[in-house]
């Protein structure tokens, strides 16, 4: 059986990842498509707009045949982690090609970037400590130095969020020495980072959950942009949960935590350097909201999204020590499946005797490390919720399994 992996968010499931999972099938004429997806916290430092299990189903019933967590230690991650966590998983699963979405649309693109990059990676170095030196952030830095060298054209804009990412995909696969063919799609309506819809069909998650959190913004706003199997899903989510989730319910969760963790525990965690843990402290006493305490804190050395998986980790108390160790060798520990189709059953029951790592259907209180970074982030993720699903929300890490979808009825099992 031929397989494509994705590696995805879906928060939500548009319609321009239907038209990417689409073109991964036609493109790479796979039997299984294996998605490898970020679970309770993602990689902007953002909560899900709803749950894994929520967003598996929407995943299920659009195409997707396997549903993979990638572990809090990656999904939380820069760029260059992020890819590894997500290609180790691929790569274990013995998926063949990992199709992305990218604003260059060309994949010889990308392996003649991998190759210049390589070529004057010392260079590239210097430039960045320079350029961050000067007070800019990580990518920005790096964006620069990458001007800088006046590297051919047909290399890849790596100023564009989608053709970053592909790059470490790409690098990944080539450092991990992957035997997995990286392919490429043209994104396709809607940009990355827009917050309005721009077209009548494709619209960027970024734009759905603005308008979905917007002051008079209804579910009825997004019809147009998600497929059926998405707009029931949060229907459905709403109406069990009594909301979606945003950094906004999560504000005076964090804000305590800041307020109350001493400053040295403070700086012990992850992403927490340079003295941040101060100008965390004294810009959150004011707030009255996560969005003004986020105008308080970024500077143009940190980023919106540098900051708020720094917030994440305060949430989730992770500790850099704790992080350092469980992505040492950039790879996960383990396969976490959320859910199958029942193509994807029999791709599972053909390979998982030849898989190099565990394939969990579950967690138990006897995880490892990494696993337990995991659990850490359902409970801090569930927090919000009132009583008494929060509760029993403490219990799904340890007792949902799998969710099936059966192709033919188009219903779950």
């Amino acid at each position: 059986m031929k397989s494509a992996g994705v590696i995805v968010e879906y928060n939500p499931f548009h319609n321009g990842h239907l038209y990417h999972l689409q073109q991964t099938k036609e493109v790479t004429r796979a039997d299984v498509v294996v998605a490898v997806m970020s679970g309770y916290f993602l990689q902007r430092g953002e909560p899900a707009l709803l749950s894994k299990w929520a967003r598996t189903k929407m995943a299920l019933s659009s195409g997707v045949d396997i549903v993979v967590e990638l572990p809090y230690a990656f999904s939380t991650q820069k760029a260059e982690l992020f890819a590894n966590g997500a290609i180790s998983i691929l790569e274990a699963m013995n998926v063949d090609e990992v199709c992305f979405g990218s604003e260059s649309g060309n994949i010889s693109s990308f392996l003649a970037t991998l190759s210049a990059m390589e070529e004057n990676k010392a260079a590239f170095d210097v430039l960045v400590q320079k350029y961050s030196r000067e007070g800019n952030s990580y990518p920005k830095a790096a964006s620069l130095a990458y001007r800088a060298l006046n590297i051919p054209d047909a290399t890849v804009d790596l100023s564009r969020p989608n053709n970053i990412l592909g790059y470490h995909y790409v690098k990944a696969i080539a450092d991990q020495k992957a035997r997995i063919k990286p392919i490429t799609i043209t994104r396709t309506g809607a940009n990355y980072h827009d917050e309005h819809f721009q077209s009548p069909s494709i619209a960027s998650a970024t734009s759905i959950r603005k308008a979905l959190f917007s002051n008079e913004g209804t579910l009825q706003d997004i019809l147009n942009y998600v497929p059926e199997a998405t707009y029931t899903s949060l229907f459905d989510y709403k109406k069990v949960m009594g909301q979606l989730h945003d950094w906004e319910q999560y504000f005076s969760l964090l804000k305590y935590k800041v307020l109350t963790t001493d400053l040295n525990v403070l700086a012990s965690l992850y992403e927490i350097e340079e003295g941040l843990e101060h100008r965390i402290v004294s810009s959150i006493k004011e707030a009255t909201s996560y969005h003004e305490f986020m105008e308080n804190l970024k500077t143009k050395r940190y980023t919106w999204t540098r900051l708020q998986r720094a917030c994440t980790h305060i949430l989730t108390h992770t500790k850099k020590d704790v992080m350092k160790r469980v992505t040492a060798d950039h790879k996960s520990s383990y396969i976490r499946l959320l859910g199958m189709s029942q193509n994807g059953r029999a791709y599972l029951q053909k390979y998982k005797k030849e898989l190099p790592l565990p394939l969990l259907t579950k967690l138990t209180s006897q995880s490892n490390e990494m696993q337990q970074l995991d659990i850490r982030a359902a409970t801090t993720y569930g927090m919000v919720l009132p009583e008494p699903i929060r509760s029993e929300w403490m219990k799904t890490e340890y007792s949902t399994p799998p969710i099936q979808y059966d192709e033919e009825s188009k219903s779950f099992l």
